[in-house]
C-alpha cells in the first residue's frame, strides 16, 4: 500500500496527538480544589468584608487574594495568603487580628474599636496619656 506524501505527516500528527492526550491525566481533586478556594475568597469578599470595621479590599487583576497587613503610616506589616484557606477560616484569621465585625454593614462601631485592630507600639505605655 503507497500512501499519498500529503497523509504520511498527517497521520504522524494524528498518532502524535492520541499519544498526547491519553498520557495527560490532569488531577482532578486539586482543579476542584482550586475551583472551591476560589468560591470561599470571592464569599468572604463579597459577604463579610463590609461587615469589618477598617477592613478595605483592594482589586488587583490576576494577584492570588492575600491579606495585606498594614501599620497605622501604612507601611506593610505582613502578606497572608488566602488562596488555600475557606471562608470560616478567613473570618477566624480576621477576628484573630483583632478586626471589629459588625452585625449589619450600616452598625455604628464602638468608640473602643474605632482604631482597632490597632495595637500599641512595644514599649508603649500602657495609658495613652502618659
Amino acid at each position: 500500500m503507497h500512501l499519498p506524501p500529503l497523509s504520511l505527516p498527517l497521520l504522524l500528527l494524528l498518532a502524535a496527538l492520541a499519544a498526547a492526550t491519553t498520557t495527560f491525566r490532569p488531577d482532578w481533586n486539586r482543579l476542584q480544589g482550586l475551583a472551591r478556594a476560589r468560591v470561599e475568597v470571592k464569599a468572604f469578599v463579597t459577604q463579610d468584608i463590609p461587615l469589618y470595621h477598617n477592613l478595605v479590599m483592594k482589586h488587583l487583576p490576576g494577584a492570588d487574594p492575600e491579606l495585606v497587613l498594614l501599620g497605622h503610616r501604612f507601611e506593610e506589616l505582613e502578606r497572608i495568603p488566602l488562596s488555600d484557606m475557606t471562608r470560616e477560616e478567613i473570618n477566624a484569621l480576621v477576628q484573630e487580628l483583632g478586626f471589629y465585625r459588625k452585625a449589619a454593614p450600616e452598625d455604628p462601631v464602638p468608640p473602643e474599636y474605632m482604631r482597632a485592630p490597632a495595637r500599641p507600639a512595644e514599649g508603649a505605655p500602657d495609658r495613652a496619656d502618659l
